[in-house]
């Protein structure tokens, strides 16, 4: 290859390592000048202009401060963005897009940790874990009514709302089990659902027959509660809803008053706000699995988000187009 461009680093200097372990960070920088000591936190920053000036990738990743118009003038050579995150909705304002600028995401990547942790609370939630455990827990005994004909995996129906990339794999890691899977996504048709393996069903539909509800759908202004008191309402009762995506998805108040009567049981990896305010009977419910926001990547898994950028540069590099560029057209309706 010709001599390696100069490269930055953009983010919370803390991932950086694991995203960059030493053998990846060393394959990086075979494509790349890049100094892992070097990490821009703020683009105004009247120390790191030399550097700015000469960049010409940028990789950014959690904590990277927002690419600005300004930021941009202090980036004459910049050439793309590798974002080591998934979406870059808040990485980069309206104002900052560029037309010759490429931006790619690590959004592929982090989806199947999402995906598999989506998977696990399925299975654990056919099972209704959360009650066994308890009872085991308090009274140090097995459960008198352990063996229920309302329990198991085999024909439950998942509903699926949005095949998004995360949609979309747990769907994939779906298909090994006897699940009844549908679908609910406006921009997918019945050819297209068919391609992932999964029948189509109105919103509603899915809602009211669907024993686990998965939420995958990005967050819009469309999409802002999604799923209200009107629609909570319509789960079966002992329903499980599952929300990995985002908090403003789901209303809160809503959701809050269903499981605190104890009709419906959630797992919320996500919520609004987040985190929950001090006190809500979420944090105790037992018919609530509440997680902070720990579906994504984490520890070890960041590592697949620093090779996926590794290989993204050397197609650029090589005149190949990269395979997760961000189609600015299709960002709204992304997450």
């Amino acid at each position: 290859m010709p001599d390696r461009p100069r490269a930055l680093f953009a983010l919370d200097p803390h991932n950086l390592p694991l995203l960059f372990p030493p053998d990846v960070l060393a394959r990086l920088r075979e494509l790349a000048d890049i100094d892992p000591a070097l990490v821009v936190r703020d683009f105004e920053d009247p120390g790191i202009r030399d550097a700015l000036a000469g960049a010409e990738f940028l990789v950014t990743g959690w904590g990277c401060p927002p690419i600005t118009a300004p930021a941009l003038e202090r980036l004459p050579r910049l050439r793309a963005v590798l974002h080591t995150g998934g979406t870059v909705k808040g990485l980069i304002p309206g104002e900052g897009w560029r037309h010759d600028i490429v931006v790619t995401s690590a959004a592929a990547a982090n989806a199947l940790p999402v995906a598999e942790y989506t998977l696990a609370m399925i299975l654990l939630m056919g099972k209704d874990v959360l009650t066994a455990r308890d009872h085991y827990r308090a009274t140090e005994a097995f459960p008198p009514n352990l063996v229920r004909a309302d329990i198991g995996n085999v024909g439950r129906r998942v509903g699926i709302i949005g095949a998004s990339r995360i949609g979309r794999r747990v769907i994939e890691l779906l298909r090994p089990f006897d699940f009844d899977v549908v679908l609910h996504d406006p921009y997918v048709d019945e050819a297209g659902a068919a391609a992932l393996g999964v029948r189509l069903s109105d919103f509603d539909a899915l809602l009211a027959s669907s024993a686990i509800v998965s939420v995958h759908a990005p967050a819009t202004a469309e999409t802002h509660h999604l799923i209200d008191a009107a629609r909570l309402a319509l789960l079966p009762d002992g329903a499980a809803l599952i929300n990995t995506a985002r908090g403003s998805l789901v209303d809160t108040e809503a959701l809050t008053r269903e499981l605190v009567s104890g009709r419906i049981r959630a797992v919320l990896d996500v919520t609004e706000p987040e985190p929950l305010s001090a006190g809500s009977p979420l944090y105790r419910l037992p018919n609530v699995f509440l997680t902070p926001h720990v579906a994504g990547s984490l520890g070890n898994e960041l590592r697949r988000l620093g090779v996926l950028m590794v290989e993204e540069l050397r197609r650029i590099r090589s005149g190949a187009p990269p395979e997760h560029r961000v189609d600015l057209a299709q960002l709204e309706i992304t997450a």
